[in-house]
């Protein structure tokens, strides 16, 4: 048999320069390196997150490795240059392997070997001898036809014996040949899957920035004021990028995202968004999103309705329409400033998702942008309510990471529940710098028995939101909380409350201890509200009352003192909360269960609220919301051509594995009134079915009759 070497081809003329690198392009073994390096660089793609900000590789590897991956291109490894040069040479050398060793393969499967010498049989490790009865000629004819019978392709043979000096019959078969044709369809699929690569990849999009005139378009503005030498044109042979169309809207350009820009990709047609539609899993999760739309023909006007569902494209002049996924587009919606510190002012102030706005702090300018409104919002919550926690005994290190860690954090069993829409907006001072905020438009209940407003805030899109809690009255408002709030700031409704307080705990006519308990109440109330100093440093909250006791207290007494303070803090904020009802025509709030968790998160929302790092929280009033789908348009002329080399990859495989090339043959010569049969059976592979075949034929062939 033929054998396949991992030798290349070495050319008989030109330098020895030419000749070793030929030789070396066309080997076996550069195309395995080759492939291990394309195995590799694959999988360094799938578990690096492809076409992320630069910031996001910077924050989870560090500045060092995030220079070094984008200097070698690991975050579009698919679209790299050295992807697609190794890409190239495998296309070639695994070409050139395939050149190589067709012609012989070919060869080999029209030759029966039929001049094989009758000596060589007898060193075959599976072979056979018989007498026959008939004449060699007549057995002959008939080994072929059993043969012929059982699929072996035969050929027979009259020619002299070397050693009886008769003349003798060779009977050569071959069955199997479909396994050296799947050596050519495997490699031949090896290439084809490469060529569909570089044809729908981004070389030929590449190509039309280096020699066609074409640049990378990195500013930001209006589609429509994009200049051509950015924009490809319709007759591109090969591109995909997304398209965003609002509901009501249509578009007729797409994105091309490239490593140091984009570029816009013309299409010929106009997509149309009729209607958005979107169902959710209890998790949050969407279940199906599908848009229905129209395609205008730019060339003819001739209209196309479809419907777009993941997996069911539509497809229209050969370029396919992919639901890829969904985003807003364009909603309008209304916010009122909820007040955080003492000299913000509340307003009320209304924009469009993707838009921005500015505002004022005073002298400092900060301009509003606003990324996103989410309607539906799936939390994993508990419906258990278990008793208020009380502020006598909060460890303030931990009340801090529960009330301004995650939304639904708990140690009680959870559920999915969905918590109603939300905003998400960015403040950007005027160094540029941005802190991104996400607030929920309902109080949320999450397992502590008081429905919170969550007002989410995070320095970079690397982290979680960290959320305050904020405690919704018995009107479902924030009124009462900020009226409380209101009323701490004010010095004179302090000092009402520390009064009230103090004619309360203290029974008249024990005016030392009443002046005692209105210092103690007085300063710890401001040490709360933030306007008493401790340690140098006005802070505010439980971490403020708890460096005055580190400061003021001895280490042995602190537990005592802390107790007393807290006990006094808790009963002046109850007089602060009922002064502050009062002024807005409401009663004091009656002693039970459901109020005293109420207290209790507002005590810890007045506390955390000193960490709020804007002057004023965004609450989402009203809104218009408007969907947008995002499409993923794609040319892939390489797409049949990937797919035909999948299914030659699988013939070729199956062929290899699982059919086995035979070759059999069997001399007969005259001896005596008959023949002497010498039979010899090889296969391309040692099998544990060798030996049994090599029996079943030796009785079918060599039996006597």
């Amino acid at each position: 048999m033929a054998t396949i070497t991992t030798e290349g081809f070495e050319p008989q003329g030109g330098s020895r320069v030419w000749r070793t690198a030929v030789e070396v392009l066309s080997s076996m073994r550069f195309a395995i390196a080759l492939l291990t390096v394309i195995c590799i660089a694959s999988v360094i793609g799938t578990v690096l997150k492809q076409h992320e900000p630069a910031v996001n590789y910077t924050n989870q590897f560090g500045p060092f490795w995030a220079e070094v991956f984008l200097a070698i291109k690991l975050n579009a490894v698919y679209s790299a240059w050295w992807f697609l040069v190794i890409l190239a040479f495998l296309v070639v050398s695994t070409s050139l392997c395939i050149a190589r060793n067709t012609p012989k393969i070919l060869s080999d499967l029209k030759n029966y070997k039929e001049n094989i010498r009758e000596q060589s049989l007898k060193a075959f490790h599976h072979k056979a001898e018989a007498q026959l009865p008939g004449s060699p000629e007549a057995e002959a004819q008939r080994i072929g036809q059993l043969l012929a019978g059982g699929g072996w392709k035969v050929k027979l043979q009259a020619r002299e014996s070397t050693q009886r000096g008769a003349k003798g019959w060779m009977v050569a078969a071959k069955a199997g040949g479909a396994n050296r044709i799947g050596y050519i369809a495997a490699h031949g699929a090896i290439v084809m899957v490469c060529l569909g690569g570089l044809l729908d990849g981004d070389l030929i999009v590449r190509a039309q920035t280096w020699f066609g005139g074409k640049s990378v378009y990195s500013g930001s503005g209006l589609v429509s004021e994009v200049k051509p030498e950015h924009r490809l044109s319709e007759r591109n042979p090969t591109f995909r990028g997304n398209l965003m169309v609002a509901e009501g809207s249509q578009s007729s350009t797409a994105i091309l995202s490239q490593s140091d820009g984009v570029l816009l990709q013309e299409l010929p047609f106009a997509v149309e968004l009729k209607k958005f539609i979107v169902e959710y899993y209890s998790t949050g999760m969407p279940k199906l999103f599908a848009s229905e739309i129209v395609i205008h023909d730019k060339e003819t006007g001739e209209t196309k309705e479809a419907r777009v569902e993941v997996n069911h494209p539509a497809s229209y002049k050969g370029v396919q329409i992919y639901q890829s996924s969904f985003d807003d587009g364009g909603s309008r919606v209304k916010l009122k400033a909820v007040p955080i510190k003492a000299s913000s002012q509340p307003f009320e102030i209304e924009g469009q998702i993707g838009g921005s706005s500015e505002i004022t702090n005073g002298s400092e300018k900060l301009t509003l942008e606003y990324t996103g409104l989410r309607v539906i919002n799936v939390e994993n919550l508990t419906n258990e309510q278990p008793t208020g926690v009380d502020v006598r005994k909060v460890d303030l290190r931990q009340a801090l990471n529960d009330r301004l860690g995650a939304a639904d954090k708990t140690t009680t069993s959870r559920e999915l529940r969905n918590v109603g829409p939300s905003i998400s907006y960015k403040l950007r001072d005027a160094a540029g710098q941005a802190r991104e905020f996400n607030n929920y438009m309902l109080p949320v209940d999450t397992g502590d028995g008081v429905p919170v407003f969550l007002l989410g805030v995070r320095d970079t899109p690397a982290e979680p939101f960290r959320y305050l809690r904020l405690p919704a009255d018995e009107d479902s408002s924030m009124q009462g909380f900020l009226g409380m709030r209101a009323a701490l700031l004010d010095p004179a409704q302090r000092e009402r409350a520390v009064r009230r307080y103090v004619m309360k705990a203290v029974e008249p006519g024990r005016a030392e201890l009443a002046e005692q308990l209105a210092v103690s109440a007085g300063r710890a109330l401001g040490l709360f509200a933030g306007v008493e100093m401790v340690k140098g440093q006005q802070k505010g909250g439980l971490q403020a009352i708890a460096d005055f006791i580190e400061d003021a207290v001895p280490e042995s007494e602190r537990e005592n003192a802390a107790g007393v303070l807290l006990r006094i803090l808790n009963g002046t904020l109850l007089e602060l909360n009922s002064l502050s009802r009062e002024t807005r025509g409401k009663p004091p709030l009656e002693e039970n269960e459901a109020n005293g968790r109420f207290m209790t998160q507002a005590v810890l929302a007045l506390s955390d609220i000193n960490f709020y790092p804007a002057p004023v929280a965004l609450e989402l009033t009203d809104f218009t919301h408007v969907q947008a789908s995002v499409f993923q348009v794609a040319r892939a002329p390489g797409k049949t051509v990937v797919y035909l080399g999948c299914l030659l990859l699988i013939l070729g495989v199956f062929a290899m594995l699982y059919v086995r090339e035979r070759r059999l043959w069997v001399w007969l010569a005259s001896e005596g009134t008959g023949a002497h049969a010498t039979m010899a059976l090889s296969f391309n592979r040692k099998t544990l079915d060798a030996d049994r075949e090599l029996s079943e034929l030796r009785e079918k062939l060599l039996a006597s009759s």
